[in-house]
């Protein structure tokens, strides 16, 4: 029941209005067990090959417990209650466990109770509110309440009514929070799923329910920190705070498309790939969005490793190959590719930036630990990227460490600069 762009962000309370500016700080859900680094290596190409097993569903939220990847926390109601959310830029609806629980998954904090709060009110199905989630066209009157269902991929699922009510989160001033009146959000009685130690979820996608529209921002940024660092959590910017930190490199930006069958999600056009001074003979149209809304590339938080289609992921793999002198121990796999390292060697050896072309002339640099990891286990050579038999592809978060990704929907682009995300 996890996500897509997984966040952690502390929510408390002051009024605010909707042109404010928020930070926030996300923190990777592997962060505080202690892991080494083999470890998360080895967690993260679990999940990964799931996500790219799982497919790609351009009808159903995409929320999967295997590839979250940041969590957010919350806080809800007055008095606020904290929780802990997934952050999905997948999806739209904004959900959290309710009393009373028909059914319910554990969670660490009290489950939020509506009757408790003086500040939320029941969506009646007539609500312009609740076309987005009505679950039938019948609604027998117009007092009847909203009811929304939301299933995902692994069989995770969230049912109950939709309300609105007070959020809390965090403001432009540190050590402050505000508190945002009036948000829609689902009110699940009725969960299951592996829960990730969270009770609900925050959709962060470009639709008319998601959190971003009701606050009355049309951008957002963040910028991941060192995948291996645990120690830092990662800034996640929103509103008038959402600008590109000034940087040595060019800012490249390219334009955010839309899956016709499911416009939240966040697509660009890739259009081809160079490693070193090589640009690879992936087929024409690899990567190409279709009028069916199969291919595109999906910038994910929520994914570890990026994922090519077949055609495409093998051409990588083979001129990666080339480059460190053999072929990789799994080559009939669609995996995460790993190369025997020479007898004594631990450290990578030097390999050339791999770019990835998108549309309007932006170029993503990616230098070698970008998309490449020493596997101390296996004394071997990783290539962090998956393969799938599908058309679609994803931008992954281990691609994206240190490169600072800002999303303005009012300009329908997509623009980034490499940064050391832990100074901003």
């Amino acid at each position: 029941m996890q996500a897509l762009m997984s966040c952690l962000v502390l929510l408390t309370s002051l009024a605010v209005s909707a042109s404010s500016g928020y930070r926030l700080a996300l923190t990777h859900v592997d962060s505080k067990i202690g892991l080494t680094k083999t470890e998360l290596m080895r967690r993260a190409a679990h999940r990964s090959r799931l996500r790219a097993l799982s497919g790609y569903d351009a009808n159903s939220p995409r929320l999967h417990s295997v590839q979250v990847e940041y969590l957010m926390e919350l806080a809800i109601g007055t008095p606020p209650v904290p929780f802990v959310a997934l952050a999905d830029t997948g999806s739209d609806l904004t959900w959290t466990q309710c009393q009373p629980c028909k059914l319910c998954f554990p969670q660490d904090t009290p489950v939020y109770d509506p009757s408790a709060s003086s500040t939320f009110s029941p969506v009646p199905c007539s609500s312009a509110t609740c076309l987005p989630v009505l679950r039938s066209r019948n609604c027998s009157t117009p007092s009847s309440l909203c009811r929304y269902g939301y299933s995902y991929s692994d069989g995770a699922y969230s049912a109950g009514i939709l309300g609105t009510e007070t959020l809390t989160l965090g403001s432009s001033v540190p050590g402050q929070a505000v508190s945002v009146s009036d948000v829609a959000f689902g009110c699940g009685t009725d969960n299951g799923g592996d829960s990730l130690n969270s009770t609900g979820t925050v959709g962060l996608g470009r639709g008319t329910l998601s959190l971003l529209a009701q606050l009355g921002v049309g951008k957002f940024s963040y910028c991941l920190t060192d995948f291996f660092n645990s120690t830092l959590d990662s800034p996640f910017l929103l509103g008038t705070l959402a600008e590109l930190a000034p940087g040595p490199g060019a800012v490249q930006s390219t334009p955010l498309l839309q899956s016709p069958l499911n416009p939240s999600r966040y697509v660009v056009s890739l259009q081809g790939i160079t490693l070193g001074d090589v640009r690879l003979p992936i087929p024409n149209k690899t990567f190409d969005l279709h009028a069916n809304s199969t291919g595109g590339m999906v910038v994910d938080s929520g994914t570890t490793f990026s994922i090519l289609p077949e055609s495409g992921f093998r051409v990588v793999v083979d001129h990666v190959a080339q480059v460190l002198g053999q072929p990789p121990v799994n080559a009939s796999s669609l995996d995460s590719p790993c190369f025997p390292a020479p007898a004594g060697e631990r450290q990578l050896p030097f390999m050339p930036d791999l770019v990835l072309h998108f549309a309007g002339g932006a170029d993503m640099r990616l230098h070698r630990d970008n998309y490449m990891s020493y596997n101390q286990e296996d004394s071997s050579f990783c290539l962090n990227i998956v393969g799938t038999t599908s058309t679609w592809s994803m931008l992954g978060n281990f691609q994206q460490q240190n490169i600072q990704m800002l999303f303005d929907m009012t300009v329908g682009q997509l623009s980034f600069l490499p940064t050391d995300c832990s100074k901003l």
